[in-house]
């Protein structure tokens, strides 16, 4: 991959050579031929029972659940909602979607009632996928939306909802005719939604990112360019959640690939290690938490990780340091960060073999273009100024759905803005030096202050409050929240904390505490003056009880 400057100022990461994937006539349509061409070969693993999935195995589930979803109404760019931790079943469901045309829009398993309600009532589903832990949820916020015609139980019941169906009886009822195979539906590649992943904003719930056909064929034609090994002997271990878009589209690509996915439902310490040393898995995808797990934590010696040559480490910055003692301690040869967004589908910069600098999150991916603005003048800037980065490609969202507003403020002509600061140096290697926006990663999810601070302001007995992120070396970051008490009440930070724990995702608990201050310092338009409050937190107040 070799960038260059063109006039302007603006990096272009060079043309995607490949094209097979942008020329077929559906995502759907390229999957199931992906898995039919990769036959016996075995695609997926699941590590908590030990089953191994090949892809003819995949292909001939994925025609089924397609033919069904069709008996049950399906049509194209119908929405078919997700909400499951990973699972054969979760991958089926997704890949069946595509097949028919519609829309996959995955919910994330911790949403609370309140999210789950606002997720889909973003993209309004007519069928929802839902496993064991999140289906009582899912049916009781369906029950009250009559966009949703019906329920699938990849496990589990609920009595919440009339028309719950169980998906293996599905699967296994005589009376839906298939056929051994299924041609997807042309699709207008440009137009059709093919996913809509939840994105926080920072101005309160998540916002639902629409993802093209075209945004993931691109995606797809750019990941399988660059790879030097045959991937169908590669191994590789995630952990990262499906619902989230680092683990959607990871599963994707190694589907269309024909690697091996080796794959866990959640982490647990002695599973995650003992599926590296059972099956020899080269590569592993990563966040930060994990990957100090593999730097400090003692249980890790006591595992054969000598398969590992490749960390692709995602979702939020790594450090230097956590990144040389997993090399020292373990002995990969190649940790490799990128940076991306929801709406960019995955990455768009990518540390390689040869461009890997301290602190750099790589170079342009093929197909993409950057440019690095002034944030205030808008300004283009050079090799080695800061500002903030944009980006232009084929896996630029469409827009954020039923949101006009927001998608204008995030794309204009063209160019996505991520509200992150950061330069390129005359090698056209990336940094990523702040950011604008105040998200607060949490472990790689993005957690708004705003929505937790509107919460905080229902309490009868808080006047005012304020969120940031307090630095952990593990998480990333863990929400904290300064607050100002009400005149002559009794309130403790354990009650602000259980509070937010009623009413809110575990994501945006308040790990790192509550403070009690007496103002919450503001600037003439009623704006939080967030940098103060990191400077208090820095100096480490005393509650005011």
């Amino acid at each position: 991959m070799t960038s260059t400057l063109l006039p302007g100022n603006i990096v272009y990461g060079g043309p995607v050579t490949a094209r097979e994937a942008q020329d077929y006539r559906s995502l759907g349509q390229f999957v199931l031929d992906k898995y039919k061409s990769f036959g016996e070969q075995t695609v997926l693993v699941d590590a908590v029972n030990g089953v191994e999935y090949s892809a003819s195995f995949m292909h001939k589930s994925i025609v089924r659940l397609a033919y069904i979803l069709q008996k049950l109404g399906v049509k194209n760019n119908d929405v078919v909602g997700l909400s499951s931790e990973n699972s054969v079943d979760f991958a089926l469901a997704m890949f069946a979607g595509f097949a028919v045309g519609a829309t996959v829009a995955p919910l994330n398993v911790t949403y609370s009632d309140r999210e789950v309600d606002h997720a889909i009532n973003l993209s309004k589903p007519k069928i929802i996928f839902a496993s064991k832990i999140t289906i009582d949820r899912v049916a009781k916020v369906a029950s009250k939306n009559k966009f949703v015609k019906g329920i699938i139980a990849i496990s589990g019941s609920s009595k919440n909802f009339k028309n719950i169906y169980s998906l293996r009886e599905l699967m296994d009822n005589v009376k839906f005719q298939t056929k051994p195979d299924f041609t997807s539906p042309v699709a207008n590649k440009n137009e059709d939604v093919a996913l809509i992943v939840c994105s926080s904003g920072t101005t309160g719930l998540p916002k639902g990112v629409q993802l093209t056909q075209m945004n993931l064929l691109a995606t797809l034609d750019s990941q399988i360019q660059p790879t030097m090994i045959p991937m169908e002997e590669v191994t590789l271990l995630t952990v990262i959640p499906w619902f989230h878009a680092f683990g959607c589209l990871t599963l994707i690509t190694t589907a269309c690939m024909g690697a091996r996915l080796v794959y866990l439902p959640k982490f647990e310490e002695n599973l995650f290690l003992s599926a590296i040393e059972k099956y020899r898995v080269m590569m592993a995808f990563m966040v930060p938490p994990l990957m100090v797990f593999l730097a400090k934590h003692p249980i890790v010696d006591k595992y054969d990780l000598s398969s590992l040559m490749v960390l692709l480490c995602g979702a939020a910055p790594l450090s230097r340091e956590t990144e040389d003692q997993i090399k020292e301690r373990i002995g990969v040869p190649f940790i490799r960060q990128g940076y991306g967004l929801s709406e960019s589908t995955l990455s768009v910069l990518v540390q390689n073999d040869e461009f890997c600098k301290p602190g750099s999150v790589g170079v342009l991916k093929v197909g993409i273009y950057a440019k690095v603005i002034d944030p205030d003048t808008g300004k283009l800037l050079g090799p080695n100024e800061r500002g903030e980065l944009c980006f232009k490609g084929d896996g630029i969202m469409k827009g954020y759905i039923g949101d006009t507003k927001s998608t204008q403020t995030a794309i204009k002509d063209g160019w996505l803005h991520t509200g992150d600061i950061g330069y390129f140096d005359d090698d056209f290697e990336f940094f990523i030096v702040d950011r604008i926006k105040e998200l607060i990663k949490y472990k790689g999810f993005q957690v708004p202050p705003a929505e937790i601070e509107a919460l905080l302001l229902t309490h009868d007995k808080i006047k005012d409050a304020a969120v940031i992120g307090k630095p952990d070396e593990e998480a990333g970051e863990l929400p904290l929240a300064f607050v100002v008490k009400q005149a002559n009440v009794q309130l403790t930070e354990n009650d602000v904390i259980q509070f937010v724990n009623e009413h809110a995702s575990p994501a945006k608990r308040l790990r790192g505490g509550v403070i009690f201050v007496d103002e919450i310092p503001k600037n003439p338009s009623g704006k939080i003056l967030r940098r103060i409050l990191r400077e208090m937190l820095k100096k480490k107040p005393k509650s005011k009880l």
